[in-house]
């Protein structure tokens, strides 16, 4: 790798991604709000309710625009997914890919008036590190970190046993967040954050009432927002409200009634009420990161044997699926990474599924030949069952129902036994402890697609539910975080797809989740964040007077 420095005063501004994917504009629409307004209060209703505060601990995509609210990273990206510098100025690559240099800027202060510097740095990464903080960050993230020197006050230096592009995203990512080491020493519930936790962002958290809402007010020093954020000094917003509303009716309702300016997360079934309504606008935008899959158990039966697991994926008509949940609004996936990421492969839409006569066909051969009164599939008197159990704080985009599409789906194309738990986080992550699944449900809007893989399907994986242990697939997750060189990534990570789909059968992709925004044209700066596509923060809204 050839040595690499970006700095701030090297970049001409970016455009901010305002519009991805469509809007719904009626004809004869009112006019939009005009140009950006300072002040204002504004309500925002939101499906998911955060189980952390701490953007240390994120792990829930739909609660991404939360986090940039108050804390902020030593980068961000672009709109072509390179890094632009945040609270860093600029970095330096070392020519081995083992050093990294941070300048630093030298104007920044967390909101509880602790100076933002080198050895905070150092305290956010130390505290990330520590046993059973952050596992899933120092299980791969940080995997290959060695040690966080402070060089001097605007200096840090982040030195890797080996190269790891994936160093970047992380210090891109709401996990890179930093955190006031003061919130970090005295904060009484670290791990659940809220009010007590300071970052650097353009609000402060002052309120959160669970089950209810949480409020933000504007931080009035704030003057560092990165070179694509369309403007400069503190937000627009004098104060930002989420109301957490699980059901996509009550946020609808409480949108087209006036309660609430904002709201995200709108279903097929509802987006007629949005575009019928000239005081409206929609837009949605594909996320970044891994598709929404259901990765199979190998570690026990039925799915330790790669006739079933491939028989289950020929089960699923999944466009029909899709469409009787989302109508035509889900875009399907054929690959755990999602279509808007470089990496994803092409060649493999098409080349699998919903061939419920090749399902039958591998489900005799593997012994499941007989079946019980039901219709479900028997061998040696036993049914063909297999369990997905789904936690409920992480249930986005009618999941739930799909599950119920699918679960209808094999039954009658294979009689496959597909059972369904709805439950609470505990019980979930319980059972997935206890091995007691054979389905495991995720996506993640990683910005680079290969820290979703590498938690997912590498042996040391932290969410690495299908009991796989493979060198291969290892060796490839690794030349994948390697190497700065687009193509060699790409080119592991299209090996990689085609194992783990279509030769070993390991996920069934469903669909690219995608994020939807329905909005009165009295607000401004509604958008997506470049690369990651999920709902740009509150720093850019603005309300017309």
């Amino acid at each position: 790798m050839r040595p690499v420095r970006i700095t701030a005063a090297s970049l001409v501004a970016t455009t901010l991604l305002l519009l991805a994917g469509c809007s719904a504009e009626p004809s004869g629409a009112a006019a939009g709000p005009g140009e950006p307004v300072t002040g204002g209060s504004l309500t925002w209703a939101v499906e998911t309710e955060p189980i952390t505060f701490n953007p240390h601990q994120y792990a829930q995509a739909k609660t991404r625009l939360l986090v940039w609210n108050t804390f902020e990273a030593l980068l961000t990206h672009d709109d072509k997914g390179g890094y632009l510098p945040w609270l860093a100025s600029g970095y330096q690559v070392s020519p081995d890919g083992r050093t990294y240099t941070f300048e630093l800027r030298g104007d920044v202060t967390f909101t509880d008036g602790t100076r933002f510097d080198a050895a905070a740095v150092k305290a956010n990464i130390d505290q990330l590190r520590t046993e059973g903080y952050a596992p899933t960050v120092a299980a791969v993230q940080l995997k290959n970190l060695d040690r966080v020197e402070v060089k001097d006050d605007t200096t840090v230096v982040f030195h890797l046993s080996r190269p790891d592009v994936l160093l970047l995203d992380f210090l891109s990512s709401p996990q890179g967040a930093q955190v006031s080491p003061r919130s970090l020493r005295e904060a009484r519930n670290l791990k659940a954050g809220g009010p007590e936790l300071a970052g650097t962002g353009p609000f402060v958290l002052d309120r959160y009432t669970p089950g209810q809402e949480v409020h933000f007010r504007r931080n009035p020093a704030y003057h560092w927002a990165p070179a694509n954020a369309g403007h400069t000094g503190p937000a627009y917003l004098d104060e930002i409200t989420y109301r957490f509303l699980k059901e996509s009716s009550v946020r609808v309702g409480a949108l087209t009634s006036g309660q609430v300016q904002v709201i995200e997360g709108v279903p097929a079934t509802d987006e007629a009420l949005i575009s019928a309504n000239r005081n409206l606008v929609l837009r949605r935008g594909l996320n970044s990161g891994s598709a929404y899959s259901y990765y199979f158990n190998t570690a026990h039966a039925p799915f330790d044997d790669p006739r079933v697991r491939q028989a289950f994926r020929e089960a699923v008509d999944v466009p029909a699926v899709l469409a009787g949940v989302y109508r035509d609004t889900a875009t399907r996936a054929w690959s755990v990474i999602g279509p808007t990421s470089p990496f994803y492969d092409r060649t493999l839409e098409g080349s699998y599924g919903g061939n419920a006569a090749e399902a039958n066909e591998l489900l005799d051969r593997a012994g499941w030949a007989t079946r019980d009164a039901q219709g479900y599939r028997t061998r040696d008197g036993r049914r063909l069952t297999v369990r997905l159990v789904q936690s409920a704080p992480f249930v986005r985009d009618r999941r739930d129902v799909l599950a119920q599409a699918v679960q209808a789906a094999v039954k009658q194309s294979a009689g496959i036994d597909l059972q369904v738990r709805l439950v609470d986080q505990g019980t979930a992550t319980q059972a997935l402890a206890d091995g007691e699944y054979e389905v495991f449900d995720n996506s993640r809007a990683d910005t680079d697609a290969g820290a979703a893989l590498n938690l997912l399907l590498h042996s040391t994986g932290a969410i690495n539910r299908t009991g796989v242990r493979s060198a291969e697939l290892d060796r490839l997750l690794d030349a994948g975080v390697a190497s700065t060189d687009a193509a060699k990534r790409t080119a592991a990570y299209r090996t990689l797809q085609r194992r783990v789909v279509i030769e070993q059968a390991l996920a069934l992709p469903l669909y690219a989740p995608q994020d939807q925004i329905a909005a009165a044209r009295t607000v401004g700066g509604i958008g997506f964040e470049p690369t990651a596509g999920v709902p740009v923060s509150a720093y850019h809204l603005w309300l017309a007077q």
